[in-house]
């Protein structure tokens, strides 16, 4: 009698238990872990789930139940069904003797006559036949090859175990700097198969923590925005204050002493209605052809360009001041805990933004003064094939600068993004800071809600003292407190000497020492001191979900001495976010023909205009002269890119 009260007890705590996610176990594969016998995960293609029971021999009746869950549903093939012949359709020559015998003409010719006619669409018929029988194969090759495609993932994943633990940053860096960060052996801890978290990724297993984003609430409150992503653009006392910041009265203000600049809040009502459009239906009519090269409708993009996104980055460039500050005061433990906190707040825009930016065309520019920011930004397009973006910022103290790729792989409904170079800030002391960016994927493309994650280790080099490691953790089926990001500065002895922990969609923290040291049952959140926190959401963020920083990069205001390659001078950009639809589609086509002559041109020695890449050096640099052609107005050497192509050009 007891146990089954004790059972029936069980099963009311299960039923009241709320359902986080779903495995579907047909397309999964689940796998033992080779050094641990208690765990084991579950690979559902595109998602890994990590598990661990008490007992090994609770792991062996968990794994035995799944997979004989698993084998009540076979993968039946449907190639069978597609071999049926197809029903035979009877035709009547009635109509045709009729008319024949109205003509006059005897028998013969008319039992000629119909015999040509059933001969000929007897023929038609077999035709039919065989195109309809080589569709159903094609389907049926389709659905092999996603089969297999799960199948190689698996395959892929179990391939990538480390044969040892991750060594230390400092012993894993081939010199200060390797250029392009992202071809080093660790750095591709994501290959073709997705970035996974093996048995040997860690130490402890990473279990996620429901209390993170209320302690992150709890002491972050009334934390200070940026000037320009505020609604009004001023701070309040109440911005300006808070106990766990851990600054001084002289860091408050640093980064918000800059004069006010009056910018737009929300975009132009939209002047037409737009129309939905199916991406499904459009891979569907693609099938076979390069996406790359398939115009897609606007509807599918933002009103900005990569170029304008790249100074999104910029938002909360008041922790770089900052990291100035404390640096000219000495503390260079301040410093790069304040870099690493605007490296993760570049991510923060992403949350909730499904379109696509417009690609730039070859030689298209952004610039971007912003004295409400201490800062100026510049962006050009200097390649077209491989797709190259390099920009440069000044601020007050510092310089930033880059350039930026990304290679794509589509995995039917995902696409995986990563990065190519690297990001590079230079303080006016000479101390310099290089990191490269994570990788970011964009799930649910076909069915479900659209959303967005970023994965992967982002390594902070710094030439002096210190350097960085963040681990941006990727979201799981039933991660209830997704966007995790935590870390560590280490000195050059390799000594952690500070934790860093949060989100990137939310704020960061910093926690002085090695948390991993703590004693059982420490809540870093105890001590934590808060370093970023994200700005309120816009207003009117339209169906774009844009920042009220990005509201205002695209805006014409009155005194701008563009060049005729500014993105804000692009048609169908500036048609969309004026909300007329037919006239940005037209013009986007337009533009995409023209465009495809931007490899012709590079291939004849085409250079860019602002930026030169060094000798023995694979990076583009600013060469200078931009904001000095702007104050005379002069952009002689600047062609007219989203201009009419010429009848020369048309011929080609």
């Amino acid at each position: 009698m007891r146990k089954a009260k004790n059972a029936y007890a069980s099963a009311i705590s299960t039923n009241q238990r709320k359902t986080v996610g779903a495995v579907h176990l047909k397309v999964s594969s689940i796998r033992e872990s080779k050094s641990d016998d208690k765990r084991f995960s579950i690979f559902t293609g595109t998602k890994t789930l990590h598990l661990r029971t008490d007992a090994r021999e609770d792991r062996a009746a968990w794994i035995d139940a799944l997979v004989a869950a698993k084998d009540q549903f076979p993968c039946i093939s449907t190639s069978s069904n597609f071999l049926l012949p197809i029903q035979e359709i009877s035709v009547s020559t009635e109509k045709l003797k009729c008319r024949l015998q109205e003509e006059g003409l005897n028998e013969e010719v008319i039992r000629d006559c119909e015999e040509i006619m059933l001969s000929e669409f007897s023929e038609l018929q077999n035709q039919l036949r065989f195109l309809e029988q080589k569709r159903f194969n094609l389907l049926d090759t389709l659905r092999q090859l996603e089969a297999e495609k799960v199948e190689l993932e698996t395959t892929v994943v179990d391939e990538s175990q480390f044969n040892s633990k991750e060594r230390d940053v400092g012993e894993c860096e081939h010199g200060k700097y390797s250029g392009s960060a992202t071809e080093s052996e660790e750095d591709n801890e994501r290959q073709d198969g997705g970035e996974v978290e093996t048995d040997e990724d860690d130490d402890t297993f990473f279990d996620t923590k429901d209390s993170l984003s209320d302690s992150l609430r709890s002491n972050s409150s009334g934390y200070r925005r940026t000037s320009a992503g505020s609604d009004d653009g001023l701070l309040d006392d109440e911005d300006l204050s808070d106990g766990t910041s851990g600054l001084d009265a002289d860091m408050e203000h640093v980064g918000f002493g800059y004069p006010y600049v009056k910018r737009r809040k929300s975009l132009p009502e939209p002047l037409e209605k737009e129309k939905g459009v199916s991406l499904w239906s459009m891979i569907k009519d693609n099938i076979g052809k390069d996406l790359t090269r398939v115009c897609l409708p606007v509807y599918f993009n933002e009103p900005l360009s990569s170029l304008q996104k790249c100074f999104e980055d910029l938002e909360y460039s008041y922790l770089i001041d900052r990291a100035y500050e404390w640096g000219k005061k000495g503390n260079s433990l301040m410093r790069i805990l304040n870099v690493a906190a605007f490296a993760v707040s570049g991510y923060a825009s992403s949350e909730g933004r499904h379109c696509k930016p417009f690609n730039p065309l070859l030689g298209e520019t952004y610039e971007a003064d912003f004295p409400d920011k201490g800062l100026r930004f510049f962006a050009e397009k200097v390649s077209h094939h491989p797709m190259l973006i390099a920009c440069h910022c000044e601020g007050r103290g510092w310089k930033f600068w880059g350039d930026s790729n990304l290679k794509s792989k589509f995995w039917g409904r995902s696409i995986q993004l990563d990065p190519v170079g690297f990001l590079a800030l230079e303080f006016d002391d000479g101390e310099v800071f290089q990191w490269s960016k994570v990788t970011t994927s964009i799930y649910n493309l076909i069915l479900g809600k659209i959303y967005c994650d970023h994965y992967g280790t982002m390594r902070i080099q710094g030439d002096r003292e210190y350097s960085c490691r963040l681990k941006f953790k990727e979201q799981s089926i039933i991660d209830r407190n997704p966007h995790q990001v935590q870390g560590f500065v280490q000195d050059k002895s390799g000594n952690k000497v500070a934790t860093l922990l949060g989100k990137w969609d939310e704020s960061m923290y910093y926690v002085l020492g090695d948390i991993a040291t703590k004693p059982k049952g420490y809540d870093p959140m105890s001590e934590a001191c808060l370093l970023w926190k994200k700005s309120k959401r816009a207003k009117n963020p339209t169906r774009y979900n844009l920042t009220s920083f990005a509201i205002t990069l695209n805006e014409l205001t009155p005194g701008l001495k563009l060049p005729p390659t500014d993105s804000r001078l692009r048609p169908d950009q500036r048609h969309l976010e004026n909300g007329e639809y037919e006239l940005a589609n037209a013009e986007k086509l337009r533009l995409e023909q023209r465009q495809r002559q931007s490899r012709k041109l590079q291939e004849s020695g085409w250079q860019p205009r602002w930026f030169r890449k060094e000798k023995d050096e694979d990076t583009y640099k600013y060469i200078g002269g931009y904001w000095e052609a702007r104050e005379q107005g002069k952009w002689d050497n600047c062609p007219n890119i989203f201009g009419q192509a010429s009848l020369e050009n048309s011929a080609d």
